[in-house]
């Protein structure tokens, strides 16, 4: 074969993936001309970097006002993950049935009022979980009126760039608001004034929302202008949901048993969505005990990991189409499994060489490198090899999956990973409540390691 034809063929597809990146880039922006589909995006941007700020929030609060229980703190998160796993067939069949503009407004209403509550709540346990599950119930009825509302918004031509651009807003958010601005908040004004300022983000996309054209759909709606229809209908929808979730189910199972590679992408995101429950029940707890960073030494850990974040999208955008995505997948897991690792025996590791260091006459390790640089080095190395595994699945899934299937398999699989992000985290609080969470975090993350080596290695 001619090398200067392959060396051709490489610099044509190069320039072919740059134009193809500069004409999205350009759609997106265009896109965001339309005042409408603006208007939307702002509104998702408000509640995802709300929403990723509240979680830090509360566990921060949770976990100053009750001894750093991890069990508390896992409470929380079962309040977040439990709502979306039992209701997001049945909130799909209502929001198919509404108008979607409506549904948007009076769930950001009801968001923005729960956070309220709870600021007024405080540090009443039992009440700030019944509102958190208030929330996340709703939420899973507002992702699916969002996601319906975008082809009502923009044309045909700019949906793939409409969605390309809420994906990415979704990705960011994260690092934006649960590693950045929510650390800062907390940091600045404490916990408790977060959850007004997250109450004031969601009121924010409400009023977004009540400036979005009406879409109702052809049939009749279950709501139309807040009025319930007959319970019967109502009951029809429970009963057309369960048969949905069913279905599913069963087309989502056998779809990924014929193809193992979507399964290999599956445990992967799997695996990145358990680690930040994993992180979230552990980590107040670890800076505080473990680290000696007191009650909010969350934030110098959560911070590098969302600028780590940052740096592997960027990093990701610039040259992840160089490497083969399983490879990068892999060695990603496998180096961010070997991170925490590190990060959970860091604390004894440093101790110990002090001592040798002083037993031996020797300088003290802690003039020549401290124990917080460590860890603010390692949880951003950690934060990058989160965004290239992550983002790296997720990609590699979407590529996966054949346009036919992709909206089922893509339901069943968000299902799974919720199930599959919770069981961890139920778990690890009451285990590291035994045996200490350093031991949990290094096991975990030992495990990490394990499963990263064996995608490696497998063919």
């Amino acid at each position: 074969m001619n090398p200067r034809k392959n060396e051709f063929a490489l610099e044509n597809r190069s320039s072919v993936e740059a134009a193809v990146g500069d004409m999205m880039a350009a759609d997106q922006r265009n896109v965001l001309h339309n005042r409408p589909f603006l208007l939307l995006w702002l509104a998702q941007l408000s509640t995802q970097v709300g929403g990723n700020m509240v979680m830090l929030g509360l566990m921060v609060l949770i976990s100053a006002n009750y001894s750093g229980s991890k069990v508390a703190i896992s409470g929380l998160l079962l309040c977040f993950l439990l709502p979306p796993i039992l209701f997001s067939a049945l909130a799909g069949v209502f929001v198919d049935r509404v108008n979607k503009r409506d549904m948007l407004l009076v769930t950001n209403l009801i968001r923005g009022a729960a956070f309220v509550a709870a600021f007024l709540v405080g540090i009443n346990l039992v009440g700030l979980y019944g509102l958190m599950i208030l929330v996340a119930t709703v939420t899973t009825f507002f992702g699916p009126a969002e996601a319906s509302m975008i082809p009502h918004l923009v044309s045909r031509e700019q949906l793939l760039a409409a969605n390309s651009l809420f994906a990415l807003t979704t990705n960011a958010s994260f690092a934006l608001g649960f590693a950045l601005v929510g650390p800062l908040v907390v940091a600045l004004a404490g916990p408790e004034v977060l959850l007004l300022l997250v109450a004031g983000f969601y009121f924010v996309a409400a009023l977004f929302c009540w400036t979005l054209p009406t879409a109702q759909t052809s049939e009749a709606g279950l709501l139309s202008k807040g009025t319930l229809v007959a319970s019967g209908q109502v009951m029809g929808a429970v009963k057309y949901a369960a048969k949905g979730i069913t279905g599913q189910l069963g087309e989502g199972f056998a779809y990924i048993v014929d193809h193992r590679e979507v399964g290999w992408t599956l445990s992967y995101m799997s695996i990145t969505g358990a680690l930040v429950g994993v992180l979230a029940v552990l980590g107040p707890d670890f800076a505080k005990s473990s680290l000696g960073l007191g009650n909010n030494g969350l934030v110098v850990i959560v911070l590098p990991l969302g600028l780590g974040i940052v740096m592997g999208i960027l990093i990701l955008g610039a040259y992840g189409h160089f490497f083969p995505r399983p490879r990068v997948i892999g060695v990603g897991l496998l180096v961010l499994g070997a991170l925490l690792t590190a990060l959970a025996y860091l604390a004894p590791i440093v101790s110990f060489f002090d001592r040798h260091l002083n037993s031996q006459g020797l300088t003290d390790i802690s003039q020549v490198v401290s124990l917080l640089s460590l860890v603010l080095v390692i949880a951003f190395l950690a934060g990058v090899c989160y965004a290239v595994v992550a983002i790296s699945a997720q990609t590699q899934l979407q590529e996966q999956l054949p346009p036919e299937v992709r909206g089922r398999v893509f339901g069943v699989l968000n299902m799974l990973v919720s199930v599959a992000s919770l069981l961890p985290i139920a778990i690890v609080g009451p285990a590291a409540d035994l045996v200490g969470t350093p031991v949990i975090l290094a096991t975990v993350s030992l495990g990490v390691c394990l499963w990263a080596t064996i995608s490696l290695l497998k063919k």
